[in-house]
């Protein structure tokens, strides 16, 4: 036991040690690479923030179109060529359109007009009256827009039938071109134009999400929204900053929107670097945790040493005290046969007087080295058990009748109840004898006035119990956990007084355990206390069946037959 002891605190020891290395290894691993942790997610972060921004402005110019493929269009033609505008319902949306900032006109291109005709008639909207009206005088990227808005709605109604009623293409960063569709005829009606204002755009629209999301006082990012094509920046972030290609860590495209602008972001001395000192409460929880590990091994160390230390003092004043109390008898015996040796006493009284000494104390004596004898064999495990069936309405009166004397001598009493059935349990009866013994011997020397010991037999849901209730000093509610435990003693003033080793309970315990059954207390301070022997109930039938499967099973050698099933 001790050496299992040592070898689980060296090994928690180790253990501890090896944790505190493992952690703090990691600790100066995490602190050189959590730069690069938080410099990538910095990063991540603003290139989130940038697709946002690319969102917005897609946002802002498709906003004022929502709705348009929803819409009836088939009247568009005839309601231009009769009255000069568009339907009501077109006509609504496209004054949402022409309320954008960005938009610096609107052109309706009928689909058989060719704005890249000179002197071609086609429709612009008056900003006044919001009607469409002829002209001829137009943006020369009209061409360009319809062109390539007539080419792909050609291409994709050839292919298959189309299902919305409107197709629309951008002209680079020049205008936004909306093809018509008649769904029911699957043909092109017309052409929508806006231009785009440039200018507005970039510095009305692009420009303030970049100084919005990436303000130069606040990181060290630099955006760029950059014409690729002509490689022109139109607009930063901060213009102290050249643009310089290689410096280009990510960018982020506007999709088919505008094809030859993109925007492009550099890390310069990332501010995350800043973020590095927030990992000190970090660190200092894995080391924290570390040294609470080492605290916590060394301490059950300490514990554990103590407490073996405690058991030793304890043996050790259990030893002192069985040595004194072993001399005494000894000593009564050898005066009183040294006297009758000697021929001192010649009377028939005195020699019986001595004799009845002799035999008290030799009774004395045994039952102080049956005791050591059962503590030894508990320790290492050598007790034997001859279990027979046994009535313990039988059996338990059998222990008092024994123990009377010893009662009625301490100014006790005792009394006895039966069960009005059978008791039958399979036990060692010289086991039930010495727990029984121990049970009352505690009674009596933990009752300090005379009082009433009661035993009393039940059988109840197949379970047998014996019941020995006293009047004495009972046991603290703290200390009831403990008193199994071997050497235990309750001290206070009352106990004190009492001669104990701290042993007749924690027999009482192992014997119980190899009888499969246990043992229960309920004890109150200042009124007494009830130790309950909880057996399982022997059913003759049932047993040898289990009996029978567990020589089935080749049982270990441990397993103890009872001696006799009659």
């Amino acid at each position: 036991m001790w050496e299992t002891k040592r070898i689980i605190r060296w090994t928690l020891l180790i253990v501890g040690v090896l944790a505190i290395l493992t952690l703090t290894a990691t600790n100066v691993y995490t602190l050189y690479n959590l730069r690069d942790s938080l410099i990538q997610g910095e990063q991540k972060k603003q290139i989130a923030l940038l697709e946002e921004v690319v969102l917005n402005v897609r946002r802002s110019i498709y906003q004022p179109y929502s709705g348009f493929n929803s819409l009836e269009l088939e009247p568009i033609e005839g309601s231009i060529q009769d009255e000069g505008q568009f339907p009501d319902q077109v006509r609504e949306k496209i004054k949402e359109v022409a309320k954008s900032p960005i938009f610096s006109g609107i052109y309706y291109t009928p689909a058989d007009t060719d704005p890249c005709v000179n002197g071609s008639t086609i429709y612009a909207l008056n900003y006044e009256s919001f009607y469409l009206e002829p002209t001829t005088n137009y943006p020369q990227n009209l061409c360009d827009g319809v062109g390539l808005v007539r080419t792909k709605a050609r291409i994709e109604l050839n292919n298959f039938d189309y299902r919305w009623n409107t197709n629309t293409e951008f002209d680079a960063h020049r205008s936004m071109n909306i093809g018509f569709i008649n769904l029911h005829e699957n043909s092109v009606i017309g052409y929508l134009t806006a231009t785009i204002d440039r200018e507005y755009l970039i510095d009305q629209v692009i420009a303030p999400q970049i100084q919005q999301y990436f303000d130069s006082s606040k990181t060290s990012s630099v955006v760029w929204l950059h014409d690729w094509a002509n490689n022109v920046v139109l607009a930063t972030n901060n213009d102290s900053v050249p643009f310089q290609i290689d410096q280009v860590e990510e960018r982020v495209d506007f999709g088919r929107m505008f094809e030859n602008w993109n925007m492009k972001i550099a890390f310069l001395n990332n501010a995350s670097v800043g973020l590095y000192q927030a990992t000190f409460t970090k660190n200092m929880l894995v080391l924290g945790f570390s040294v609470l590990l080492l605290l916590g091994a060394l301490f059950y160390i300490f514990y554990t040493a103590q407490k073996e230390r405690s058991v030793l003092q304890q043996q050790a004043d259990f030893l002192a005290n069985v040595t004194h109390e072993l001399k005494t008898p000894l000593a009564v015996m050898q005066a009183a046969g040294e006297n009758i040796a000697d021929g001192r006493v010649t009377q028939p009284k005195r020699i019986k007087e001595y004799g009845s000494h002799i035999y008290q104390e030799s009774i004395r004596l045994n039952k102080m080295i049956e005791m050591l004898l059962d503590v030894a064999r508990s320790d290492y495990g050598t007790t034997l058990i001859h279990a027979t069936p046994q009535d313990l309405d039988t059996l338990v009166p059998e222990v008092i009748e024994s123990q009377r004397s010893v009662i009625n001598r301490k100014g006790h009493r005792l009394q006895y109840f039966g069960t009005n059935k059978p008791a039958m349990v399979l036990v060692d009866p010289e086991h039930v004898k010495v727990m029984l013994t121990n049970l009352i011997d505690n009674a009596v020397k933990y009752s300090p006035n005379p009082s009433e010991i009661t035993i009393r037999v039940e059988n109840k849901d197949h379970q047998c119990y014996v019941h020995c209730t006293d009047q004495g000093i009972g046991i603290p509610r703290a200390h009831i956990k403990h008193i199994f435990k071997k050497f235990y003693r309750v001290e206070d003033a009352l106990s004190a007084k009492t001669k104990g080793h701290g042993l007749g309970l924690s027999i009482i315990k192992s014997l119980m355990e190899l009888n499969q059954g246990h043992v229960k207390v309920k004890s109150e301070w200042a009124k007494g206390s009830t130790f309950t022997l909880c057996f399982p109930e022997y059913i003759a039938d049932k047993y040898e069946k289990q009996l029978e499967q567990q020589m089935d099973e080749r049982p270990s050698p441990s397993y103890l037959e009872p001696e006799s099933m009659s």
